[in-house]
């Protein structure tokens, strides 16, 4: 493959051609802010949160899968872009119920964080039975709490794709679906144990190590 010229935020830039959006923008050290990418593994757009504006498209897409072609004009930070990317962490955080209030972890949330660059406040949407999990701290290598998780799936491409334990799946429909093991095990099973990379993946604090003591 060859390179095409394309156009970032007023940049002009020569790229190589079949990269994404967000290959490029990495490469040349533009900041477009992801939640279910994994860095060298195949894009879902499950989130949403990196779309970008292309000039003469009618909708905004997702850099993470949008392969750069000649000519392209691309702005990652328009008004357009801003505003959806707002209500996109505002509609995860209807979703997301964990106390990060009280979470010593909070500055590790990458939504907490969007939350705050984006300057959204409590969501204005509500729903009529919150999505509350108790948390499970009873495996020795994983603590998880489902009530933060915002079904990125980042943990489950992790287990399958780079641990290859391929444990992790999602489970029921709608706003009842959630990650879980097996057949909504407890994760005290011995299949999850000595691995670690669905927390280094996690980007909300849903996932993490026991507190050593």
């Amino acid at each position: 493959m060859g390179n095409v010229n394309i156009n970032i935020d007023g940049r002009k830039i020569k790229a190589r051609e079949g990269a994404t959006i967000l290959e490029v923008a990495e490469a040349n050290e533009i900041k477009i802010p992801t939640l279910c990418h994994i860095k060298d593994q195949p894009p879902t757009g499950a989130c949403r949160i990196c779309v970008v504006e292309v000039a003469g498209s009618r909708t905004l897409m997702g850099s993470c899968h949008t392969p750069v072609s000649e000519g392209m004009v691309i702005y990652t930070n328009s008004p357009k872009v801003v505003a959806a990317r707002r209500v996109i962490v505002e509609l995860m955080l209807t979703a997301h119920t964990g106390d990060c209030v009280n979470d010593t972890n909070a500055e590790n949330c990458v939504l907490h964080n969007l939350a705050s660059d984006y300057e959204v406040g409590a969501p204005r949407f509500r729903v009529k039975v919150p999505r509350y999990y108790p948390a499970e701290n009873s495996n020795p290598y994983v603590c998880r709490d489902l009530s933060k998780c915002i079904l990125c799936r980042k943990c489950i491409r992790a287990c399958s794709d780079i641990a290859g334990k391929n444990i992790l799946s999602i489970a029921y429909r709608g706003f009842r679906s959630k990650v879980v093991m097996g057949f909504d095990e407890p994760l005290d099973s011995e299949e999850c144990r000595d691995c670690g990379v669905c927390i280094e993946h996690c980007p909300t604090g849903a996932l993490s190590a026991p507190v050593k003591v």
